[in-house]
């Protein structure tokens, strides 16, 4: 059994999956993930907040196991990975009442298939009295889901997060201490979970800067007992200016892209930006997502294949458009062979995007000369526009 108490009548019981390497047939677990339940006991009724993943309900069954009754299940957000085991939770304990905020309980019947009349729809800022333990339910929609919401337990003054302030972490510690690997572990997740929504996580983290917060306990990862750590981070995440920073997604099939990509980075440097390039043939894609959270140019280097570019930059361009980071510029560069026309429409690869194109920097075979020279005057432009937003 895995019953770890956080304060008196409160008991993280979640699941620790150590072997997860992608979510949702998608996103890389470089580190894991765990699913965080957790129990909340009053002197009159007990809540267990979030189940876990349906994978994991051994796992959940066993931490309950001494845990006779349950009178309410309350779930944050009606994704598997949170509300997988609600449907065989209710069987357990046939008398709970399933919380969940309004449009939450349409997903939790549409999803889960759970009745109707076991489900109590909560609104922003009702509360529910467990005896000397008050939780008050917050509306956060949009982090990630458009039903998602948290709760606060007024008394402890624990935030129940959900997916808000997450990280896809598997670690045997309680609270966040590996200060690196949990930064790290906390800026992916947001990277490739929540910067599509940066507005909404935005108003949703001003809603929640107005509590007294003495833990953040999130539905993936470890707790934090020092709150504003990853509240200031989340912020810059969100709401800072980009950094001094050029991100460079290449893929190059004859070596000319390649030189390019050097060139132009090396440039780069010289005029005093950070960069950091990725080969799109061996990058993990959630190290490229990550660096877009801070990037202020993305330069995307293709050559041209099959009447277009190929496939592994439309694939990253595929990412930056969903992603939707914060970045002010971007740039295309690239060989061809026989015909350039591939690239007379770089508008199109970022739509969803508020940026502004810079000339594209192309050449026929290998760089020569005057797309040398092209490239170094590309850094040039993008070291002065970066200082400008400094």
């Amino acid at each position: 059994m895995n019953f770890r108490k956080i304060c008196d009548g409160v008991h993280w019981c979640g699941a620790i999956d150590w072997d997860r390497r992608l979510f949702d047939a998608l996103v890389p677990l470089p580190d894991g993930t765990s699913y965080n339940a957790y129990l909340v006991q009053g002197t009159d009724k007990t809540a267990l907040l979030d189940g876990v993943d349906e994978a994991k309900l051994d796992i959940l069954f066993d931490n309950l196991k001494d845990v006779p009754k349950i009178d309410y299940i309350v779930s944050h957000h009606a994704e598997q990975d949170h509300s997988g085991a609600i449907p065989a939770l209710m069987e357990r304990y046939p008398e709970a009442r399933v919380i969940a905020s309004v449009p939450g309980k349409k997903f939790l019947i549409d999803l889960l298939a759970i009745p109707d009349d076991r489900v109590t729809a909560v609104k922003d800022g009702e509360t529910l009295e467990l005896g000397g333990k008050t939780l008050r339910f917050l509306s956060t929609p949009w982090v990630h889901w458009p039903e998602t919401m948290s709760s606060y337990l007024v008394e402890d003054r624990i935030l129940f997060s959900c997916d808000f302030f997450g990280s896809h972490l598997a670690t045997s510690e309680l609270y966040a201490k590996e200060h690196f690997r949990v930064y790290r572990g906390a800026k992916l997740y947001y990277a490739q979970i929540m910067m599509p929504y940066a507005k909404q996580v935005a108003k949703n983290l001003e809603k929640v800067s107005g509590l007294d917060i003495r833990i953040i306990a999130p539905s993936h990862g470890p707790l934090y007992d020092k709150p504003e750590i990853v509240m200031e981070a989340w912020r810059d995440w969100v709401s800072g200016a980009p950094k001094n920073l050029a991100v460079i997604p290449y893929v190059s099939m004859h070596n000319s892209t390649r030189i390019m990509a050097e060139r132009l980075g090396n440039a780069l440097i010289r005029n005093g930006v950070s960069v950091l390039r990725y080969d799109l043939t061996t990058v993990n894609l959630s190290e490229l997502a990550m660096a877009l959270v801070d990037a202020s140019t993305i330069l995307l280097g293709s050559p041209a294949v099959l009447n277009g570019i190929h496939p592994l930059a439309t694939y990253a361009a595929s990412l930056v458009n969903a992603l939707k980071p914060k970045a002010k510029y971007a740039g295309l560069f690239g060989s061809y062979g026989w015909g350039s026309k591939v690239f007379d429409n770089p508008e199109g690869l970022f739509p969803n995007l508020s940026i502004e194109l810079l000339p594209p920097v192309l050449c026929k075979g290998l760089p020569r000369e005057d797309t040398l020279q092209a490239l170094d005057a590309l850094a040039a432009t993008i070291a002065e526009k970066h200082a400008a937003i400094a």
